[in-house]
């Protein structure tokens, strides 16, 4: 009889993982730091580059022939200009007002929508879900949207970019499929000591999803903040335009910012364009760069787990 050794057994249990389970080699772990490394200098040398240039005087972009990569000559003017012109303060503070109203909005929407869903035998459970699924497969089209915003009333305000999108049904599933992965002896049990599905949703189901919740607030707020096309499409008045707006007008239409040419308030002198344009692009980046930190460790567990429990 053969003896099975501890070595043996470990080779054996070797045999039946998968490959993704295996430890790294070290040619892998040295290939995988290079190519991580790679890609986060990627993305902060050009962040770097943008930054800088906002705060560069025209000799040092002038010197460099452009993007400034090294700091020189620092310079506040840029976002002086911009803030004191009001055009972008205006813009960022609609942007505001769309994302933290259609966050709020569509998180409230979809978590009441999931609990319902993920609730057997709730009423017209199948016909709704049914619903919801079936927009991953057919959208509502670019005409028939317009016609419908337009009927109601919703042109040329910040509702037009809010309320056509405030469900976003692969979040709706998401939310769903975790609400659906809670014991539900938890709900049980709550519903025998005379808890209604209110309180159960409040006390018992929500607290047990701050992950799941963070993550797709997180990605409603971006899209929100992000929001383009629709603003395009149904603000035509300048005081209503979003941040977006305004940086498609600076860096991609070759708009001159306001007050380019004439000495701005405060006694500064008149910044460069491009700094200016660069500015306005940190300016757009800062909200979302400051809030992802604090909900990128619930990534994870909210976004992977949510997808495949059920």
């Amino acid at each position: 009889m053969t003896m099975v050794t501890p070595a043996l057994r470990a080779r054996r249990r070797r045999a039946q993982r998968p490959a993704w389970e295996e430890p790294p080699t070290v040619p892998g772990r040295l290939a995988k730091g290079v190519l991580l490394t790679a890609v986060v200098l990627a993305v902060l040398i050009p962040m770097w580059s943008v930054i800088v240039t906002s705060f560069s005087s025209q000799k040092a972009i002038a010197d460099a022939g452009g993007m400034v990569f090294l700091p020189r000559d620092f310079d506040i003017s840029a976002y002086v200009l911009i803030f004191t012109r009001g055009e972008v303060s205006r813009a960022v503070w609609n942007s505001m007002f769309v994302t933290v109203v259609g966050t709020v909005l569509s998180l409230v929407c979809t978590v009441l929508a999931a609990y319902g869903l993920s609730r057997p035998g709730s009423l017209w459970h199948r016909p709704l879900l049914m619903f919801f699924l079936i927009t991953f497969l057919v959208g509502p089209g670019l005409v028939p949207t317009y016609v419908v915003v337009t009927s109601l009333g919703l042109k040329d305000s910040h509702w037009a970019l809010i309320l056509p999108t405030a469900v976003n049904a692969f979040n709706l599933m998401v939310v769903r499929q975790f609400f659906m992965g809670i014991p539900t002896e938890l709900v049980d049990s709550a519903r025998i000591d005379g808890a209604g599905e209110w309180t159960i949703l409040t006390r018992i189901v929500l607290p047990l999803s701050k992950a799941v919740v963070a993550v797709v607030g997180l990605f409603y707020a971006v899209g929100y903040w992000n929001i383009y096309f629709n603003a395009v499409l149904y603000l035509n008045d300048a005081e209503d335009r979003v941040v977006q707006q305004v940086l498609q007008a600076y860096i991609i239409a070759g708009q001159s910012p306001a007050g380019i040419g004439s000495p701005p308030a405060l006694g500064f002198n008149a910044p460069p364009s491009l700094a200016v344009k660069m500015a306005v692009v940190v300016v757009v980046l800062i909200p979302v760069l400051a809030v992802y930190p604090f909900i990128q460790r619930h990534f994870t567990k909210g976004v992977i787990t949510g997808a495949l429990k059920g």
